[in-house]
């Protein structure tokens, strides 16, 4: 039996929108959490005996190859606004050769006419590009048809499905009704037919989550940390509930960071998909989050600012990062991803 939402408020198109505007114009980080990135550093190595021309960046996700190690987080769509933002983004994506995670596609599949604003397959036509919705949603009337249609409008390679506990209870609309989902997700894992990852928003997913959904037949994992944006904050921006307000700075420093997550999920699995995300600032972020353990890097509020400008702000804050990783690389001795990832190199201050 699924349950009915309580409030459906604005619409889930209107909704993503707010969500946008709200990243970018407010404070809207977590507060006394971080990545915990700044607990490690690479030892430098003055003699590198690599031509920095000749480092490889190429990898391969979901049976593409990538030009990069490196991901657009899922963000947006829904909107006509947060369309254009999302062509943008696979038009950078595609110009560098980075693998591309869309915003929750619900909006889409409730409603037709807004299904153009996550079609970016002819933006993107070579790398993996994957399609999203919330996995709560098992809970409240979808199912493999409905996960199956928000594929087909991404065309994509593979469906994330996003965990946003404290969200839903921060939200004014929000769906709280999380149990029994894991069952629900190891059967959508056997029956929709393109591998189904599973990520966080912002708070981070630990080993023994990580194990759970390994078992029940996730295809890949996105850490997704504590340490970047914090959905209690910008669901706190929405609230006219002057206690939820409240409430949520209470939670302003929920979570695992993002480094910890890494490399916890690769110490209990060591062979899973991995996918580190959660307050990436920089190519150097990029870089020991590769080095805990993480198969791609990935980089949402980052890039947004970018990509509401053009296509082309987005690609170059793209190259930046790829610039610092391959810089890291250079100043450690790593020819390639390979070598980055079983560096010796990243120690703990």
């Amino acid at each position: 039996m699924t349950d009915k939402i309580k409030n459906p408020g604005p619409s889930t198109g209107d909704r993503k929108s707010e969500h946008v505007r709200l990243c970018l114009e407010e404070e809207v980080a977590g507060v006394g959490v971080t990545t915990g990135f700044e607990r490690y550093a690479f030892r430098h190595n003055a003699l590198p005996d690599l031509d920095f021309e000749a480092i490889g960046l190429e990898t391969a996700f979901l049976g593409k190859k990538l030009d990069a190690p490196l991901l657009i987080s899922s963000m947006t769509g829904g909107s006509a606004g947060t369309g254009r933002i999302n062509e943008r983004l696979a038009e950078a994506a595609q110009s560098r050769g980075w693998a591309m995670g869309l915003g929750s596609i619900r909006a889409a599949v409730e409603r037709e006419e807004l299904a153009e604003t996550f079609k970016v397959r002819h933006k993107a036509p070579d790398i993996p590009v994957i399609a999203n919705l919330g996995a709560v949603q098992l809970n409240y009337g979808f199912g493999v048809d409905q996960c199956r249609r928000a594929v087909e409008i991404a065309e994509a390679d593979a469906l994330v499905l996003h965990l946003n506990s404290l969200q839903e209870v921060f939200q004014p609309e929000g769906n709280t009704n999380f149990a029994g989902l894991l069952p629900q997700i190891g059967r959508l894992c056997r029956d929709l037919g393109v591998p189904v990852g599973v990520k966080e928003v912002g708070w981070g997913i630990d080993a023994q989550t990580a194990r759970r959904l390994a078992e029940a037949g996730v295809a890949f994992i996105d850490a997704a940390g504590a340490g970047g944006t914090s959905w209690s904050q910008v669901e706190k921006f929405r609230s006219a509930d002057a206690m939820r307000r409240a409430a949520a700075e209470a939670f302003a420093g929920w979570g695992n960071g993002t480094a910890d997550c890494i490399a916890e999920i690769r110490a209990e699995l060591p062979d899973m998909p991995l996918l580190g995300s959660g307050g990436l600032r920089n190519g150097v972020d990029a870089a020991k989050a590769i080095a805990l353990g993480a198969d791609l890097a990935g980089f949402g509020r980052a890039l947004l600012g970018p990509a509401v400008d053009s296509a082309e702000s987005a690609a170059a804050a793209m190259r930046q990062a790829e610039f610092e990783l391959r810089t890291v690389m250079f100043g450690i001795g790593a020819s390639g991803i390979g070598q980055l990832r079983g560096t010796d190199r990243l120690i703990r201050r």
